[in-house]
């Protein structure tokens, strides 16, 4: 058995997760349910996890989620953010660049893109969609690893913009030194957003009836601090239906990337 939360699960995130997955484990057992006594971390929590056998329960990204996931995981529910601008069960990306910066969109997609992973819905697909529907392209010139390793390299110089998922960019607004050096310069359209998922031919009801009532349960603190307002049903049709940009090889430049080792 496995689980995970590990898309949102840094500074004040982790404990809040270890509180809602202690809930959610809890109410597993009582249902007669089995479920490991912590969460995963690490390298582990992601696609190890997504493609276990024994997964009861994680958080993936739409992005993984149509092109490698769907079919063989159980979507169990998506989450509230609650962001303004969005409607409930739904995020954006942020294009963020340095606050000294002037740059519009337009001249931004000139210049050197930080982009967390290939197969990232906030971090590539939704900003390049983006450009893409301007009659723009992207110059990806950085893999970062991580949302916040793009922020931090856009402060520091090392690449000229990005975009981060919104949630992960309230969240650091809260506790990351990089987000007062950077300006949000537009937002993509909004999309469904991560998703929790089990492993294929998992209890969906008992799993997300745990869920839901932990979720309910959050403290006002943890519940602001994971930005998780409730639950709502978003079908695996809209998460399908997302426009899927080409890859970063596929616009011809040298990409260097973060050592995260």
């Amino acid at each position: 058995m496995i689980a995970s939360l590990g898309m949102y699960d840094f500074g004040a995130a982790v404990g809040a997760n270890d509180r809602l997955w202690a809930a959610i484990r809890d109410r597993l057992h009582a249902a007669g349910h089995p479920a490991p006594q912590a969460l995963t971390r690490g390298d582990g929590a992601y696609w190890p996890a997504w493609q276990d056998p024994g997964l009861v329960l994680s958080q993936t990204c739409g992005y993984p989620y149509r092109a490698r996931l769907h079919g063989r995981v159980t979507l169990v529910a998506t989450p509230d953010p609650a962001l303004p601008g969005c409607p409930p069960g739904h995020y954006h990306s942020v294009i963020v660049a340095r606050a000294d910066d002037p740059r519009g969109l337009a001249e931004l997609a000139q210049a050197r893109m930080a982009f967390n992973e290939d197969m990232s819905q906030s971090g590539w697909a939704a900003p390049v969609v983006h450009l893409l529907n301007r009659g723009l392209a992207p110059r990806p010139t950085l893999r970062s690893g991580g949302h916040r390793r793009s922020a931090h390299a856009v402060a520091e110089g090392r690449a000229d913009w990005a975009a981060l998922d919104a949630v992960t960019w309230a969240m650091m607004q809260a506790q990351d030194p990089a987000a007062p050096a950077l300006r949000v310069v537009e937002a993509t359209a909004p999309t469904p957003p991560l998703l929790y998922i089990a492993a294929q031919g998992a209890d969906r009801a008992a799993i997300q009836a745990a869920l839901r009532a932990a979720v309910a349960e959050l403290s006002p603190a943890d519940r602001d601090t994971l930005c998780l307002h409730g639950l709502v049903e978003i079908p695996a049709t809209a998460y399908l239906a997302v426009p899927t940009p080409p890859p970063p090889a596929q616009f011809g430049l040298e990409i260097d990337q973060i050592d995260v080792g």
